[in-house]
């Protein structure tokens, strides 16, 4: 697994070595309960190939009968015949594609949910890495091709390899001498066949990761596109995105080419085999080694397997795109996830908040082994309603500190407990329900205010008077005063990530969502930094009341938020070096005399709420 999907074109030709068969077997899961229908499909579809190989023997009974003799009285029973052969063949295709389009979308879907499923439970690190436009391009491109493959590509061409089998049987019945001829013409198409899958595999796999590059490029435009507007970078974007674009464009016409090749020799060798038939036909007729009928019959039946051999091109393309495809989105589904339930997970009934850090240590993933760890042994206790400030210059580790109490990260030593019980051994929801966060980058969702700020509390999702109450509670402490003003009040959907909304305004909805939760334990990532003076001293008097009941771990980046705590941790090179109150730690320490006067609140004053 690369540390970033730009590296995963790489892995094509080590998948590749894995077979296509047994990558896209793979997919069992998911399909084993429409494989039932795919099935019947697959049965109805050969039903309606072997239909279409029997008319030539009726053609042949007609040419060599009814038509030499002229008996008119026969050929109407024979024309009647072969048009209900030629309606039973169309009746069968239409329940073909009845059988097996909706299994397909059913697969689709089934995967899609485990896929978001896998998204939503892989760890913080995991999304670190990865690009978002790449997982999107997973969850809907790729998902989109192993659909289109399960309903159409792999029905047809498992249905038309047996066809040409049956079929080739069929010619060497009308005159062996034909047939070998006709076989042996198409040994070259297997031959560029096998060549096709090598060169195609690679060249599809760099297609789809690009498409990923340019949905990254797209969302990281769109997102950002008031700084591209600030600087005037927009002309910038756009040569980025068209470099990215020709890129992709040039990777297409490559797969393009890639299916022209093998397009030709379909369309070529076929052709050459029929000229060659043709003229060995015309002698062996002449001869009476072969009558009228047999040759019409013969050359019939290899009219009616021109589609399935001249089809085995863009199916096998197809199939050669839904293996990329099954590729990509198993580099997901085989991540491992690091951060696990217990399997016997202890519970909390009743939660005080005491939580303690013991010898924590933590560095990530990806950091060389020389680097010291992030968090070299932290020691800490927070005894139940204590509300401890987290202050220390930049780049000391606090934001990470307070990730570690919910496990958007794991320690990688030492222990962080709960009332004595290591949060390891709860489960992660049972521990995000005791523990909330707000974050310094508030991010909302795409729906209302109401239901941004019940996001915690999913059994208020049906309303009621609790759930309003709740509601009114955290926006009053959070000072979220401007919900009213807005044109549905708290009904008013935020747009995407909250940015209709001021920085000062989502940072107070993000607080009402930590303070409804009413939690045991309230980890604030300096969540107030958006706000101008007046208003961040409202929020801190509406916050006394509940820190007077609750623990609460604040990440300080103002002298005002200190004043909030009962007790000021200091943390430095990754270690907490010192705690106690505030005028404590003025007058005995001068490394936090020097942290306090970092924090100035002069230069926060500019800072309003808009």
């Amino acid at each position: 697994m690369p540390n970033t999907p730009t590296e995963t074109p790489a892995t094509a030709s080590d998948a590749h070595g894995a077979g296509t068969l047994r990558t896209l077997l793979r997919l069992m899961p998911w399909v084993r309960p429409a494989l039932s229908r795919i099935i019947l499909g697959m049965v109805v579809a050969l039903l309606a190939g072997l239909v279409s190989l029997a008319i030539p023997l009726i053609l042949q009974n007609l040419v060599d009968g009814p038509l030499s003799t002229r008996d008119g009285a026969q050929i109407w029973p024979a024309a009647i015949l072969v048009l209900v052969l030629g309606v039973l063949e169309a009746c069968l295709i239409a329940a073909r594609r009845f059988l097996v389009l909706t299994p397909g979308t059913q697969v689709e879907a089934a995967m899609r949910n485990s896929f978001y499923a896998k998204l939503q439970d892989l760890p913080v690190s995991f999304h670190d890495r990865w690009q978002s436009g790449q997982l999107l391009s997973r969850a809907m491109s790729d998902l989109n091709l192993v659909r289109r493959w399960l309903s159409f590509g792999v029905v047809l061409l498992i249905v038309n390899i047996v066809t040409i089998a049956v079929g080739f049987v069929v010619l060497f019945f009308w005159s062996w001498v034909l047939g070998l001829i006709f076989l042996v013409c198409s040994v070259p198409l297997w031959i560029y066949g096998y060549v096709f899958e090598q060169r195609y595999s690679l060249v599809a796999r760099r297609s789809q990761d690009q498409q990923g590059d340019l949905a990254t490029a797209v969302e990281e435009s769109v997102h950002g596109i008031r700084v591209l507007k600030a600087f005037g970078r927009g002309r910038y974007s756009l040569d980025k995105f068209t470099r990215q674009a020709e890129e992709l464009r040039g990777t297409e016409i490559e797969k393009a080419q890639a299916v022209a090749g093998i397009w030709l020799w379909l369309l070529l060798v076929p052709d050459v085999a029929f000229a060659l038939c043709l003229l060995a036909g015309v002698w062996l007729a002449s001869s009476g080694s072969l009558t009228v009928g047999q040759l019409f019959a013969f050359f019939a039946t290899a009219t009616v397997l021109r589609f399935p051999i001249e089809s085995i091109g863009f199916l096998l393309s197809m199939t050669f795109d839904a293996r990329t495809a099954v590729d990509r989105l198993f580099e997901v589904f085989d991540e491992p996830d690091g951060i696990q339930d217990p399997e016997s997970p202890v519970t909390i009934a009743d939660p005080r908040g005491r939580l303690i850090f013991a010898d924590v240590h933590f560095r990530y993933q990806d950091s060389p082994a020389q680097y010291p760890d992030l968090l070299d042994g932290v020691d800490l206790e927070l005894e139940p309603g204590e509300t401890m400030a987290l202050v220390g210059l930049t780049g000391s580790g606090k934001t990470t500190l307070t990730a570690l109490v919910t496990r958007l990260y794991d320690v990688t030593g030492g222990a962080i407990r709960l009332d004595g019980v290591d949060i390891r051994d709860l489960t992660r929801q049972d521990l995000r329900r005791h523990i909330a966060m707000a974050f310094e980058d508030a991010t909302l969702f795409s729906a209302s205010v109401r239901d941004n700020v019940l996001l915690g509390r999913p059994e208020l999702a049906g309303g009621g008077t609790e759930a309003d109450e709740v509601l009114r509670e955290a926006l009053e402490i959070a000072q979220a005063d401007f919900v009213a003003e807005l044109p549905d009040g708290a009904e008013t959907r935020v747009g995407e990530e909250g940015l209709s909304l001021s920085g000062g305004q989502r940072q107070r909805l993000a607080l009402a969502r930590a303070i409804a939760a009413r939690p045991a334990v309230l980890v604030l990532d300096d969540p107030l930094s958006a706000l101008d003076v007046d208003t961040e001293a409202r929020v801190e008097a509406g916050l006394r009341r509940v820190l007077a009941t609750t623990t609460a771990l604040i990440v300080a980046h103002r002298p005002s938020t200190v004043t909030l705590a009962d007790r000021v941790a200091l943390l430095e090179n990754g270690r907490v070096t010192a705690v106690g109150r505030h005028s404590e730690l003025l007058a005995s320490n001068d490394h936090y005399r020097y942290v306090i006067s970092s924090l100035d609140d002069d230069k926060n004053e500019i800072r309003v709420n808009a």
